[in-house]
């Protein structure tokens, strides 16, 4: 439904609100004939559709200046003030134009039959639904606004998450490197199988840098396959003891997070015949603890800053859970959460499935459907009800009670398929990325 047929909806059913409240006001809803309720009713139509469209567009107006956040004060007063005086404009020439076209009195007689009072009922109507509007307005504007601090967020963390992903194959390739430099004058024959498998390395890292999450299988192969490459330069000095499989198949890790553990062990740590470097890998309590026997070099060369930290920040943008140091006399252990949920927060993109889409789209319609049946409905039975009063027992109108729980029943299903209902924050939020989507593709 475009906007305009929705703003036609909207002003019909302010009309039969004002429709109702006015006729009750002035006679109690007494009417001569079916005649007299049809004019009256229409005329209620006329200065619902006149005031109700005037002030519609003057509200979307407002809506395309550029408010600033302290603004929001001004930005209600300016909107009270106009929505009255283009009510007093728009009652005059409804007024007038009735006087003189329906009832054939002169301009003069139009004007001298004026009073402020006639007036009353009209700008007490226009602004309640004035505040109405301005409160469902700043609602609207409160959600849009968390809606894109969240788009901020999460496009700040996935930014931040490629950033920290983007660290480790540079990283990667030039320590490897210095390896390989090491094993030339220490072991050349070493030297050119370390090359050999260093290609097929190197291959698992350029595959994993662009994932979020590897499943633990995956990376215990990989750390079996790097602990090969560090036994090439370092031989019997240190020892590994790695599980064959993972406990849970579908448990996952961030990427390359055991070959950043295992290099760092034999960076900060010594390793030599006389003092083997011993490492364990396993599992405990839903972690993946990497432990190494703690016989730290007595001096160290200067960290690249990648890592520890670079594993720590993954996970804090990827969960809640924390990883762990344990660090004592003889041990340092660090124990990574294993993932066994689906990870949401970092999700932009929304499901394109052909057969997802269509059951949506056949789902929407129905809705659609169901609430034009509704309105449909609404429109034949209830004047049928109201003849059916109006020719047995008038005194008692009782077709009040279905003509306004049903007509409360339909606006709340007209909120709930085009507006405000429970799905309205989803398709407020595939609005707005769209909007930035397009926004993006003209810049």
């Amino acid at each position: 439904m475009n906007k305009h047929v929705k703003n036609i909806f909207i002003t019909f059913f302010i009309g039969i609100g004002v429709f109702i409240v006015g006729s009750i006001i002035e006679d109690g809803f007494q009417f001569d004939s079916a005649k007299d309720f049809a004019i009256e009713f229409t005329f209620y139509q006329i200065y619902a559709f006149v005031l109700g469209y005037s002030n519609m567009y003057f509200f979307t107006y407002l809506g395309s200046l550029n408010w600033k956040k302290s603004e929001g004060i001004k930005r209600v007063v300016i909107g009270i003030v106009g929505s009255v005086i283009i009510t007093l404009i728009g009652l005059f020439l409804l007024r007038m134009l009735t006087s003189m076209y329906y009832f054939d009195n002169t301009f003069e007689q139009f004007i001298s039959h004026e009073r402020p009072r006639a007036y009353y009922f009209g700008l007490w109507i226009t602004l309640s639904i004035v505040v109405v509007f301005h409160i469902i307005y700043f609602y609207n504007q409160y959600q849009q606004n968390r809606i894109k601090e969240q788009q901020v967020i999460a496009g700040t963390a996935s930014a931040k998450f490629d950033a920290l992903k983007n660290q480790l194959d540079p990283h990667f390739l030039f320590n490897s490197l210095n390896v390989l430099t090491s094993l030339i004058d220490e072991n050349p024959e070493n030297a050119q199988r370390f090359t050999t498998s260093l290609s097929k390395v190197y291959r698992y890292v350029l595959e994993q840098k662009n994932k979020d999450l590897v499943t633990v299988d995956e990376e215990l192969d990989f750390a079996r396959t790097y602990m090969m490459l560090l036994k090439m330069r370092f031989e019997d000095s240190i020892v590994f003891d790695i599980p064959e499989r993972a406990s849970n198949p579908e448990s996952k890790v961030v990427p390359l997070s055991l070959q950043l553990l295992l290099e760092n062990a034999v960076k900060h740590n010594m390793v030599t015949t006389s003092k083997p470097l011993h490492i364990k890998i396993y599992e405990e309590d839903g972690d993946l603890i990497v432990q190494n026997n703690f016989q730290p070099k007595q001096i160290v060369k200067k960290s690249s800053g990648v890592g520890l930290s670079n594993i720590m920040q993954r996970y804090q943008l990827l969960t809640n859970r924390r990883v762990n140091i344990n660090q004592q006399a003889k041990s340092f252990a660090v124990a990574i959460p294993m993932l066994t949920k689906q990870i949401t927060i970092m999700e932009s993109n929304y499901s394109n499935s052909q057969e997802e889409a269509y059951y949506k789209a056949k789902k929407r319609v129905e809705e659609i459907k169901g609430f034009y049946g509704n309105i449909i409905s609404y429109m034949v039975v209830i004047p049928f009800l109201i003849f059916i009063n109006y020719r047995t027992s008038w005194e008692f109108q009782w077709f009040w009670f279905p003509a306004l729980g049903w007509g409360m029943g339909i606006v709340f299903h007209a909120f709930g398929v085009f507006g405000y209902g429970k799905n309205w924050e989803e398709r407020k939020i595939k609005e707005i990325m769209e909007k930035e989507n397009q926004r993006k593709n003209w810049n």
